[in-house]
């Protein structure tokens, strides 16, 4: 199909047509016959009809209007393929999904301005996703998979580590778009787990002590715990003892283990 107008700034398009990364997504995606897919930010339908002919069934969140129309045209006389013109923050994903078996696969070319914003709200339907296939920008993709002490490291390293397994895939260079990023991009598979990865008492607390010990990375633990509000001076100082967690540390050294250790201690606590 004729492309109708050039890709929008404003809503961060950069449209996919290497075939050979297309390629490499869909085998990372592991696709089946059986499979359901929640295909997020079809734009053109590139990767959409190299997926088509290998699903079961496919929904697709199109946030621009006009492609939005443009895909329900192309895919008119294919019943297993709809399409949904709206925001993917905003849609009811937990109906979109249905029924939890089989499980979704999710696959997307995910806008950088809401990347992390679209990683959380996938967060919150784990339980029917069975992989996600996303591309990222690389910086993102890197900040996912890093390890304490790294630079990278940070919220969404671990909150994203509690209830994934993260795999690096592959990068993709800007060559591959149209119109070229500005950056690298990357490939990341999401594979959800039953359990969390560690016992972390409270989910909610475990956030609260997360956020809290990366909100000043220059600062001390101590120092970022003391402005959360999970605890006082001295009580807060003796809880850190018991977790045998130094607090004169910073937030990006603590390890997975260490957050839930001191989550389970403050859920206590609440």
């Amino acid at each position: 199909m004729k492309d109708r107008r050039a890709p929008l700034k404003s809503l961060g398009q950069n449209f996919l047509v290497d075939g050979n990364i297309i390629d490499k997504i869909i085998r990372s995606a592991n696709l089946t016959a059986t499979d359901r897919v929640l295909e997020i930010g079809p734009g053109r339908g590139a990767l959409t009809r190299r997926m088509a002919g290998q699903t079961d069934r496919m929904v697709l969140v199109e946030y621009d209007h006009a492609l939005a129309a443009d895909l329900a045209e192309q895919f008119r006389d294919d019943q297993r393929i709809r399409v949904v013109d709206g925001d993917i923050l905003a849609v009811d994903l937990e109906a979109m999904l249905d029924a939890p078996t089989p499980k979704w696969k999710v696959v997307a070319n995910l806008p950088y301005n809401i990347s992390t914003e679209v990683l959380f709200r996938l967060l919150e339907v784990r339980d029917r996703v069975s992989r996600m296939v996303l591309m990222l920008q690389k910086e993102v993709g890197e900040r996912l998979a890093a390890s304490p002490g790294n630079a990278d490291y940070g919220v969404t390293t671990v909150l994203l580590g509690l209830w994934f397994d993260i795999r690096m895939e592959f990068v993709v260079p800007p060559g591959c778009f149209n119109p070229r990023p500005k950056v690298d991009s990357a490939v990341l598979s999401f594979v959800p787990l039953d359990q969390p990865r560690v016992e972390v008492g409270s989910e909610t607390t475990f956030r609260r002590v997360v956020k809290a010990s990366f909100a000043m990375r220059r600062k001390t633990l101590l120092n970022c715990l003391k402005s959360s509000g999970l605890a006082e001076g001295d009580q807060l100082l003796a809880i850190l003892e018991e977790c045998g967690i130094d607090g004169r540390r910073r937030g990006e050294t603590l390890t997975l283990e260490e957050f839930a250790r001191l989550s389970r201690r403050f859920s206590v606590e609440g």
